[in-house]
């Protein structure tokens, strides 16, 4: 692991909410083990080992039943460690890949029977090189026939410039981490409108309601953060998902805990039903329908 970055927490709480049966974990990672699953040799960073047998035990204990494994950046489009999980998991993980232009349709035949459900383009600079639309365009076409749908991971900060691109896949779209908006400008400031604005235009845009600990300007306390998500629950119910991001890769300023992230829950659900649809029913539909 690079020596600036935190592990995830050893003994995280016992979360005080209860999350309704059935409930998914929409957003978490695998990391190697390295000598099992080596990380790509071009990654921008390093994370700690985090195994499936620990995923899985992080998930029975905060009381969720199902997981979205989302390929990260540091194994590239080598997703071993990810089909090996979803493998072990069977019907209770779902995976989103990432792929290499190049591959074939028995190829992503495979990963959609091991469990994959979609595919993930990074415009996050820092953590990978940048791709030409034109190739991501090629992927969003090859995936059309099985169904999948697209996550996106950018900074606010390039949402503007990348609306003309979203605007030409057709299909639906997973924005992660409310498209990382700065919590420091405030829920009303233009920038946040604009994703809102994006959601409202585009009846096939989801976003993940997740990563609190990375948006605040004060950890371990997320409350600035809970308007964001709180109105993106209450305006798309029925588009929203949510996750831990376990293991949290990437962490330089405090290590979150597990169980406080989902204590977080009510905060920005705060009816039953919100939350059914947050944690069930959206999760469902998109991945095990």
């Amino acid at each position: 692991m690079d020596a600036d970055y935190l592990p995830f927490h050893p003994s995280p709480s016992k979360p005080k909410y209860q999350a309704p049966a059935g409930a998914v974990d929409a957003h978490c990672h695998v990391f190697g083990p390295a000598d099992q699953f080596p990380y790509h040799p071009k990654r921008k960073y390093t994370p700690c080992d985090a195994s499936k047998e620990q995923l899985f035990s992080l998930r029975d204990f905060l009381g969720f039943e199902r997981n979205v494994i989302v390929q990260a950046s540091c194994h590239g489009t080598d997703n071993a460690a990810l089909i090996d999980a979803l493998n072990a998991a069977g019907e209770l993980a779902r995976g989103v890949a990432v792929v290499d232009p190049a591959i074939t349709e028995a190829e992503l035949q495979e990963m959609h029977d091991a469990g994959v459900r979609g595919v993930r383009f990074n415009f996050v600079k820092r953590l990978v090189d940048t791709t030409p639309k034109e190739v991501f365009l090629s992927i969003a076409e090859k995936i059309k026939p099985l169904g999948w749908h697209i996550v996106v991971y950018f900074e606010a900060p390039d949402l503007e410039g990348l609306i003309p691109f979203l605007k030409q896949l057709d299909s639906v779209i997973v924005v992660d981490h409310m498209g990382r908006p700065d919590v420091e400008k405030g829920v009303d400031h233009p920038d946040f409108e604009r994703f809102v604005n994006l959601l409202a235009d585009n009846p096939n845009i989801w976003t993940k309601v997740s990563c609190p600990e990375r948006l605040t300007l004060q950890a371990p306390d997320y409350s600035d953060v809970v308007p964001f998500a709180k109105k993106l629950v209450e305006r798309f119910p029925d588009r929203v998902l949510w996750g831990t991001d376990w293991p949290h890769p990437n962490m330089k300023s405090h290590v979150p805990d597990d169980g406080h992230l989902v204590d977080v829950i009510p905060q920005i659900a705060p009816t039953a039903e919100l939350q059914q649809a947050l944690l069930v029913d959206n999760p469902m539909r998109l991945y095990w329908s």
